[in-house]
């Protein structure tokens, strides 16, 4: 099976969306394309980064992932391909891909140098196209790029443990359709800061003492419901791993979501204080 996935910030008003699958197809006939986003926000890295680290571990090994976030090849942003986790991923080398490589030494990485071997005029997504597809049908990655060692890392997706170790720094990087703050704190980073010591989540004046299991995750009993609790703030680990503040069935349309009701944008802090 030879899967492909895209992510990107062209939206679905125009037509880039269904001119890149066309391209992909056109080259490679037996690819299944599977859409991840195309919603991230324009030039978003972070959004861009997260998004891919959530999305790509439900695909199976061998998938490529074509990311076209902040994609134009420039004198500062190389393009590049990494095979990760046996997962390869294609994007311009500006940082996107820090957040996976937080985790895992990366298998192999390459600057992509096959643009001379396009015709004139050839897009990056071109490139792009180009570059996935021969991956897809298991082709070696010396064809396509020179090998090289390190990739640009961006220092706002990773959270910072302080030199007395009793409290991290992170951020909101990404927030979703639900309107819940996604922050670059995860689970095991605070796990291993934390050793076993209580601790508590606080962001501009307010503070939350207790990590939820799941959403639903209230005490309930003959005078309160599940309705009861509805609008509440809570804090919780995602599938991802990572630390997200939330609303309980929040609707960021009719009744306000954490980031309207909590005050939560892109970039704020999150502070995890051990007690």
């Amino acid at each position: 099976m030879s899967i492909i996935t895209l992510t990107t910030d062209f939206g679905l008003k125009d037509h880039f969306v269904g001119a890149l699958k066309g391209k992909i197809i056109t080259e490679h006939p037996q690819a299944q394309i599977i859409d991840i986003s195309h919603n991230v926000d324009l030039f978003n890295i972070s959004e861009a980064s997260y998004t891919i680290n959530a999305a790509y571990n439900s695909f199976p090994k061998g998938s490529v992932h074509l990311i076209g976030v902040d994609s134009e090849r420039t004198l500062e942003n190389k393009h590049i391909a990494m095979q990760w986790n046996d997962h390869f991923f294609i994007c311009a080398d500006n940082g996107i891909l820090s957040i996976l490589t937080q985790k895992i030494v990366p298998q192999k990485i390459v600057e992509i140098n096959i643009h001379d071997r396009l015709p004139e005029g050839a897009s990056d997504m071109d490139v792009f196209v180009k570059v996935a597809c021969h991956l897809s049908k298991g082709g070696a990655m010396s064809v396509i790029g020179k090998e090289i060692s390190t990739i640009k890392e961006i220092n706002e997706l990773q959270a910072v443990v302080a030199s007395d170790f009793n409290s991290i720094k992170g951020a909101v990087v990404y927030i979703d359709h639900f309107g819940n703050c996604v922050t670059n704190i995860s689970r095991k980073l605070i796990q291993e800061n934390g050793k076993g010591r209580p601790f508590e989540v606080k962001f501009g004046t307010k503070t939350i003492k207790n990590i939820h299991k799941s959403y639903s995750d209230f005490k309930i009993s003959e005078r309160f419901t599940l309705k009861d609790y509805e609008g509440e703030r809570l804090a919780l680990f995602n599938e991802a791993g990572f630390l997200e503040i939330a609303i309980y069935k929040s609707n960021p349309s009719t009744v306000g979501s954490a980031t309207s009701l909590l005050g939560l944008k892109f970039r704020d802090v999150v502070t995890i204080q051990y007690k």
